[in-house]
C-alpha cells in the first residue's frame, strides 16, 4: 500500500479519477493525462469504486482484482496514484465523504478537480449532499466523440449560474473504448489486446475474469505455487519448513474430518497461517496502522502475539484470499477462541502438531488426541500452551480462556451423552 498521506502532502492540485474500473483500460488512461495536462495538476488519483451508490445491484468484480489491475495500468506514470479509500471503506461509497476524506490528506489550500463521465453531470444532483460537494471541488466532464452536448451544456451551465461552481468540459476520443465491452469480448473469447495495456489483459487471462457470471472467491486467490514462491522470500528456512508442515498435517485432517473444499482451504490456510510472523516488529506496527489491525492491551505489551491478526490481512491483501473462514484460520490460529469453525480448529491444531516440530512433552498425545477428536485435541493443547505460558510469566489473551472453557464444556458435553 503506498503511503498516500505522505505522496499528496506537497500537492498543489489534484485530480481525482474515479471509477469501477472493471476492467481499467486506455481510455481511463488517456483521459487521465489529457487532464493533468490541460490543469496542469501535479497528481491524477485513481480511485477504485468500493460499493457505488449507483451500481448497488449490478455485479461488480471482486475489490482487490479492480485495485490491482489499476495499480498495473499506472505504475509506469510518475503523475499517478491509486488509491485505496474507498475500496476500504465498508458500506455504500459516496463521493462526498471520498473527497472529504481525500481533503484531510492534503494542504488546506489544494485545488481537487473531479472527472466524471458526461452522464454522471446530468445526475449530480441526485448524489449525497451535491450542493456542498459542488463547493468543494472543480467537475470535469468528459466525453467521447459524437455525443449530444446540448442538454449537458444547459445542464452544466445551469450548475454555474446556480451554485458559482467550475465545470469543465472536455472530449476524449479514446473514451469509444469502454468496460463493458470489454468483458464481453472477454467473456466470449474476443480479442482484448490494445484496448487495455498488456499488464492488464495478462491479469485478466491469468485469473480467467470475466468468464462466467459466478466469480468463485476460491478461485480468486492467488494459485498455491504462487502462494509458495512469496513466502519463500518472506520467511525463513526454519519457517518455512514450519509452514508446508502445517499445511501439510491440515490437510490431513481436512481428509479425516472435512470434504475435498475443506482439504483445499486448509492447505492454504496452513501455508499462510505464519505469512507475517517473520516481519520484524516495526513493520507489524506500522502495518496494523496502514490495515487498520486493531490492537488490544494485550497485543501491545506482547507484540508477538499480533502476527496471526496481522497475518490475515496480509493474506487478504497481499495472497488476494476473500474465504472469511481462511482468513479467520489465520487469525485465531495462535489464541484460539471460543467456537471456531472447523477450518479454524484443523489449523490449531496442525501448527501444534506438524511434523517437522522438534519434539516436547506432550506433543504425542496432542497428535494421538487430533486424530481421535478435536475438540478433545484442543482442550489438551490450550491447557498445555496456557500452562506453558504462565510458566514462563508470560500474558495470556482472553481468548485463549475462553476457549478453554469452551472445550472444557465441549469435551464434558462429549463425554455424558
Amino acid at each position: 500500500m503506498r503511503n498516500e498521506i505522505a505522496n499528496f502532502r506537497d500537492c498543489k492540485s489534484i485530480a481525482i479519477m474515479g471509477g469501477t474500473f472493471d476492467p481499467i483500460h486506455h481510455g481511463h488512461l488517456v483521459t487521465a493525462e489529457a487532464v493533468r495536462y490541460r490543469f496542469k495538476v501535479d497528481k491524477v488519483v485513481f480511485m477504485p469504486a468500493g460499493q457505488p451508490a449507483h451500481k448497488t445491484n449490478k455485479k461488480v468484480t471482486h475489490n482487490e482484482h479492480r485495485y490491482l489491475m489499476t495499480v498495473l495500468a499506472t505504475m509506469r506514470n510518475e503523475n499517478f496514484e491509486v488509491s485505496r479509500i474507498e475500496i476500504d471503506r465498508a458500506g455504500v461509497t459516496y463521493t462526498i465523504d471520498t473527497i472529504e476524506e481525500l481533503k484531510r490528506m492534503c494542504r488546506p489550500d489544494v485545488r481537487l478537480y473531479f472527472i466524471t463521465g458526461a452522464d454522471a453531470i446530468h445526475q449530480i444532483m441526485t448524489w449525497k449532499e451535491s450542493e456542498r460537494l459542488l463547493g468543494m471541488c472543480d467537475f470535469v466532464a468528459v466525453t467521447r466523440p459524437g455525443y449530444d452536448k446540448s442538454k449537458l451544456f444547459q445542464d452544466i451551465g445551469e450548475i454555474r449560474e446556480k451554485f458559482s461552481s467550475r465545470v469543465h468540459y472536455m472530449e476524449v476520443p479514446a473514451l469509444a473504448i469502454s468496460s463493458s465491452d470489454i468483458r464481453e469480448r472477454a467473456k466470449r473469447g474476443a480479442p482484448i489486446k490494445y484496448l487495455l495495456p498488456q499488464e492488464v489483459e495478462d491479469y485478466i487471462h491469468k485469473f480467467g475474469l470475466y468468464q462466467d457470471d459466478a466469480e468463485d472467491e476460491v478461485k480468486f486467490m492467488l494459485p498455491v505455487e504462487t502462494m509458495q514462491e512469496k513466502l519463500q522470500s518472506a520467511l525463513s528456512v526454519k519457517r518455512y519448513i514450519h509452514t508446508m508442515g502445517v499445511a501439510e498435517e491440515a490437510v490431513k485432517l481436512a481428509e479425516i474430518y472435512g470434504t475435498p473444499q475443506d482439504q483445499q482451504k486448509a492447505r492454504v490456510a496452513g501455508l499462510l497461517h505464519d505469512c507475517a510472523k517473520d516481519y520484524p516488529e516495526a513493520m507489524r506496527l506500522r502495518f496494523c496502522k496502514e490495515y487498520k489491525v486493531k490492537m488490544d492491551e494485550i497485543m501491545e505489551k506482547q507484540t508477538d502475539l499480533i502476527h496471526p491478526f496481522l497475518g490475515a490481512e496480509v493474506a487478504r491483501r497481499e495472497y488476494q484470499v476473500t474465504d472469511e473462514d481462511i482468513l479467520n484460520a489465520i487469525r485465531y490460529h495462535t489464541t484460539g477462541r471460543a467456537g471456531m469453525s472447523l477450518l479454524e480448529k484443523i489449523i490449531f491444531i496442525a501448527d501444534y502438531i506438524e511434523p517437522n516440530r522438534e519434539k516436547f512433552d506432550g506433543l504425542e498425545e496432542a497428535r494421538r488426541l487430533a486424530y481421535l477428536d478435536l475438540d478433545m485435541a484442543m482442550k489438551y493443547i490450550l491447557e498445555s500452551t496456557i500452562a506453558f505460558v504462565k510458566e514462563r510469566g508470560r500474558l495470556l489473551h482472553p481468548l485463549s480462556l475462553e476457549a478453554l472453557e469452551y472445550y472444557k464444556h465441549c469435551v464434558e458435553k462429549e463425554e455424558t451423552e
